[in-house]
């Protein structure tokens, strides 16, 4: 399988190269981040870049664990850097090197060094590290593959809906479609060996978790509750009696998941008061075939909540800030938000019954603004317009946003 070019990760990339600005690359394992970095480690190289100005450390790998001590670790590539020329060093999964940040900090004080570093936890912008670095670094932050970026792997994609299919069920980690190829059912050992490794360094190690049958507990319910508004109290409750499962152990594991990257958490916002709600949240996960891993087959059959969750990290590709709607009684499924716009976001599974149709139209028709409003479905049919709401096809929405 030729190597699946992340073009807008990469071009974040470029477009920071040679700033005065450290280039932070988050994201959960597996999902792609040390092939990013060999991408732009070989464009530089075709840019004229001799290879003596790279500096690319794993710190993963057991060959480099001695620099494990930031400070041999900082003297080691004071060593190798090239006096009077621009150095480029890249330093993958850095979160392993104790107090990194002040290594990171002293590095980027150099003019002549441009600065890559990635983890696969969200410690590695934890607020006093933040606090530290604030105002030096931009974070780049990955998912696994888009549904679009998923095709690009493929001569021949015209059934779009067993490729969506697959997608769905063995995974949008890139790794996953080399697997694929030979036996798919190797695909859940290979999501076995990516689940257990975060459950064990990235959540249980970081974070002192000792109990890992609840904490199991908890991964599960969230899986099986995407797209549910939920809270703590909801999840200690539903959970078998034990004595750990109190409000704020329950609430420590939805951190640590979070910080991990497992899922993800969708705050709720109140449109007509322009304000951001702290309760009755919604969690997503970060891959549908982890959930199928998890839950088994028979979670397939939730495909409206799977399309939202869908729907859902589509939209943090885009870099929108995406948060749960609230109109009055009414939910929006999402309001999309940057700097410089609103988007709303509708999505069901099928709207071709009249009564589903109206209900899903309805929170739109009730926000009083001129903010673009999409309903997303699966319905095949062609796009449609119902008072200035756009009804848009998932997969088209997917493969080319140009259909808003």
């Amino acid at each position: 399988m030729d190597t699946i070019i992340r073009e807008s990760y990469l071009n974040t990339l470029k477009d920071f190269k040679d700033k005065q600005i450290i280039k932070v690359v988050t994201g959960i394992r597996r999902c792609g981040k040390s092939t990013l970095l060999k991408i732009f480690q070989n464009y530089l190289k075709e840019n004229g870049i001799p290879e003596s100005q790279i500096i690319s450390i794993n710190f993963e790998l057991q060959e480099n664990e001695w620099l494990l001590d930031r400070h041999k670790l900082y003297d080691y590539i004071k060593s190798k850097i090239v006096k009077n020329k621009k150095n480029y060093i890249f330093l993958d999964e850095i979160q392993n090197v104790k107090d990194f940040e002040k290594t990171v900090d002293s590095l980027y004080l150099d003019k002549n060094i441009d600065l890559y570093i990635t983890g696969s936890n969200a410690y590695l912008l934890s607020s006093e590290i933040a606090t530290l670095l604030t105002g030096r670094y931009i974070e780049v932050k990955m998912l696994p593959l888009s549904f679009k970026e998923y095709l690009s792997a493929f001569d021949n994609n015209t059934d779009l809906n067993k490729r969506f299919n697959d997608y769905l069920q063995y995974s949008s980690f890139p790794q996953s479609i080399e697997i694929c190829e030979t036996n798919k059912d190797n695909v859940y050992l290979f999501l076995d060996g990516i689940y257990n490794t975060i459950l064990f360094k990235d959540v249980m190690k970081r974070n002192d978790i000792t109990d890992k049958n609840l904490l199991e507990k908890v991964v599960r319910f969230m899986y099986d509750n995407i797209g549910n508004r939920t809270s703590i109290n909801k999840i200690a409750n539903s959970l078998e009696k034990n004595t750990n499962s109190s409000y704020n152990t329950i609430s420590n594991y939805i951190d640590a998941l979070t910080q991990s990257f497992l899922i993800y958490k969708a705050e709720r916002y109140d449109i007509k008061g322009k304000e951001y709600l702290k309760t009755q949240e919604k969690y997503y996960a970060v891959d549908i075939g982890l959930r199928y891993y998890m839950l088994g087959q028979e979670s397939g059959k939730d495909l409206g909540h799977i399309i939202e969750n869908i729907v859902y990290l589509e939209l943090l590709r885009m870099n929108y800030k995406v948060y749960i709607g609230k109109y009055d009684n009414y939910e929006i499924d999402f309001v999309a938000k940057t700097n410089e716009t609103i988007k709303y976001y509708q999505v069901s599974l099928s709207v071709r019954d009249e009564k589903t149709l109206e209900r899903e139209l309805r929170p739109l028709e009730k926000i009083n603004d001129n903010y673009q409003k999409y309903l997303i479905t699966m319905d095949d049919d062609p796009p449609a317009s119902y008072n200035g709401i756009k009804k848009i096809n998932l997969l088209d929405w997917l493969i080319d946003k140009s259909v808003e």
